[in-house]
């Protein structure tokens, strides 16, 4: 009976997860504004009088802080960020995005997370979880690096301490 009971709770888990990515699939995804540097962006500003240098070296000036730990062999600065317009980012076929529509980028290589995330299984999203109602996306630089999207180990809190138990009776 109770290897029934969690058959039915897994295939329903399930039937409502495939139900979301199925209502997903053909929405917009309201978005919270990108978490872009203070000062820094519009990138243009800058970017507009430098030649083009599409040859891979360490970063210097404004961008030094920036540790590129993200595929970082096979993957360069202007594979992401359009050589031409600096304040728009680039997809594989050559269409360019605002970093708004950011999560398009990621999901060109993390398909199974961007999957996820439009059904609202991975990262945050606040209001309605299915249906129509109305929701807002945290886009992927909310919670990751997109130059260093790994996670940094923290240390785990302690345990909660129970309460004081009353023996007085």
């Amino acid at each position: 009976m109770r290897k029934l009971i969690y058959v039915s709770l897994f295939l329903f888990l399930s039937g409502v997860c495939f139900l979301s990515l199925v209502i997903a699939a053909g929405q917009e995804f309201p978005v919270s504004p990108p978490p872009l540097t203070e000062g820094i962006y519009p990138c243009s500003h800058c970017h507009a009088a430098m030649e083009i240098n599409r040859k891979k070296r360490d970063l210097k000036e404004e961008h030094s802080q920036i540790k590129l730990q993200h595929a970082e062999t096979m993957r360069w600065c202007l594979d992401c960020h359009d050589v031409r317009n600096r304040d728009k980012l680039r997809l594989y076929n050559g269409e360019l995005i605002n970093f708004t529509e950011s999560y398009r980028l990621c999901g060109e290589c993390h398909g199974p997370q961007y999957r996820d995330w439009r059904a609202g299984i991975h990262g945050k999203r606040t209001g309605y979880f299915m249906g129509t109602g109305k929701r807002t996306y945290a886009l992927c630089a909310h919670c990751h690096d997109p130059h260093e999207p790994k996670f940094k180990p923290i240390k785990p809190e302690p345990p909660p301490i129970p309460p004081a138990r009353n023996h007085a009776k």
